[in-house]
């Protein structure tokens, strides 16, 4: 697998990101749900994430924004540069997509970081009245040049939410008794799964994707020093 292909994959994965996104965006009202197919724990519901994954933040402010999204940019930016110097040197192809999911997923939510502000003209933006960020009413419109943020502002967009779990814990629980227990919590888009899919499945079948690689690297590593010390 080439390293021309691997970016194909990249940016394949990139537009379905982007246009499920977009589709989400300018047809949902902040907060609004509907049931897949009918069943309550496959939802589509509408959310924007300002920080990183799970919400979380670096701190509540735009410098905080910003920190965050020059950093994403610089991620993803040295993920190309990384991803082609591992090509080069025989990265395997499970290998290889498994780096092409992590790398898209996190090039999809930076698009929706650096530009989504400057696209629509609703989202989740930082107010400093309240030292946090306000949602918003209505649903949102494409209007590059009157967006309701700036450059490297956007709030990410994420709507799969799968609720499989809903219900209480048993009374005689200590701590947690008569509380609601739920799962799957998290509402995450599609390239929150490109990401986890790549990662988890590096993590799984790390000996069968990255051992002949690592192998091979530390074989090559110890040839050069064999021929170093030779000559000298």
């Amino acid at each position: 697998m080439k390293y021309k292909h691997i970016i194909g994959l990249v940016f394949l994965i990139i537009l379905i990101d982007q246009a499920i996104k977009w589709y989400i965006k300018l047809n949902f009202e902040y907060g609004e749900s509907v049931y897949v197919f009918g069943q309550k724990w496959c939802q589509l519901y509408f959310i924007e994430n300002s920080g990183m994954a799970f919400g979380m933040k670096i701190m509540d402010s735009t410098m905080g924004k910003t920190i965050l999204t020059v950093f994403r940019l610089c991620a993803v930016g040295f993920g190309f540069f990384w991803l082609k110097q591992l090509v080069a040197k025989g990265l395997g192809t499970g290998a290889k997509i498994c780096a092409a999911l992590i790398l898209a997923g996190a090039a999809g939510n930076l698009v929706d970081s650096m530009f989504y502000g400057l696209w629509f003209d609703k989202g989740l933006a930082y107010d400093p009245a309240i030292n946090d960020y306000r949602s918003y009413i209505g649903l949102a419109k494409f209007a590059p040049g009157k967006g309701y943020a700036g450059l490297l502002h956007g709030s990410v967009v994420d709507m799969f939410y799968f609720p499989m779990v809903d219900t209480t814990w048993p009374s005689w629980m200590p701590f947690v008794g008569g509380n609601r227990l739920t799962f799957f919590d998290p509402i995450f888009n599609f390239a929150d799964a490109a990401i986890s899919t790549g990662i988890i499945t590096l993590l799984v079948f790390q000996k069968r994707l990255l051992k002949p690689f690592l192998t091979k690297m530390e074989a090559e590593k110890a040839s050069k020093k064999v021929e170093e010390s030779s000559v000298s």
